[in-house]
């Protein structure tokens, strides 16, 4: 069988491609090649920190951190699903790779001896160029589990794509959201768990965002998170556009 590293690798230059990595993790592949990750999440450290069953991992794990060497890296707050404390040092070993961390990230930083001159520590309002890929950090409300979490917006080959991120809903922050805007794709969470948006909340930032289609997300891993795909599709209905990705999947954007 085909790995998910190849999948990616193969996939012709002159398309932009987004790939599914499971949990609120995706790859972003540029025209010319460039790989733009976000919250990868590829071992067991959940499981380990948290130390019972409704933290097992439930999806498989499809990539190895050493399989790919990707340009930029996102983790979005220091939740063990987003900064993958077991693979973080593999995707920065090679050198090239750029990591961009919400703040209170640097604890992990510094255990793992990551160099942090590819390391920057970002919070909403900040902007960064890296490469074929630009970068506004957004807010965020994941309340006290991680004050410092943000969303973000990538722009890759004039398309926009929006990262919700671990938050609630916030609709009092939309119009400071769309002026980062139009956008082609919003991602979001439906897990309804641990401070994150719900079905309803995701469809709800959807009607308000304006997207061209919304992905769910944050939904399948573990059990102790919930989400459901079905009342998301419930609500979303056959007014506003949507999709389903699996997890390994690869979507011409």
């Amino acid at each position: 069988m085909k790995s998910f590293a190849s999948l990616v690798e193969e996939q012709q230059l002159g398309e932009t491609y987004l790939f599914s990595v499971g949990q609120a993790g995706y790859i972003i592949k540029s025209k010319s090649g460039k790989l733009f990750g976000i919250d990868l999440y590829l071992s067991d450290c959940v499981e380990r920190d948290e130390g019972h069953v409704g933290f097992k991992r439930l999806l498989p794990k499809i990539l190895a951190p050493e399989e790919l060497t990707l340009d930029v890296l996102v983790a979005t707050h220091p939740h063990l699903d987003h900064f993958d404390y077991d693979s973080m040092a593999g995707f920065m070993k090679n050198g090239k790779t750029k990591l961009f961390a919400s703040i209170n990230c640097q604890k992990y930083v510094q255990e793992l001896q990551i160099q942090e001159d590819n390391v920057t520590y970002v919070k909403p309002g900040d902007t960064a160029e890296a490469g074929d890929f630009t970068i506004d950090f957004v807010k965020c409300d994941h309340g006290n589990l991680a004050p410092d979490a943000v969303g973000i917006v990538v722009t890759v080959d004039h398309k926009k794509l929006y990262f919700a991120g671990d938050t609630c809903l916030r609709l009092d922050w939309v119009d400071e959201i769309k002026e980062k805007g139009p956008f082609d794709i919003m991602i979001a969470a439906i897990n309804g768990a641990y401070g994150n948006l719900n079905e309803e909340d995701c469809f709800k930032l959807s009607e308000a965002i304006k997207p061209q289609f919304t992905i769910p997300c944050h939904y399948g891993m573990f059990a102790s998170h919930g989400g459901s795909v079905q009342k998301f599709i419930d609500f979303m209905g056959k007014t506003h556009p949507f999709y389903i990705m699996t997890q390994g999947e690869v979507l011409k954007i």
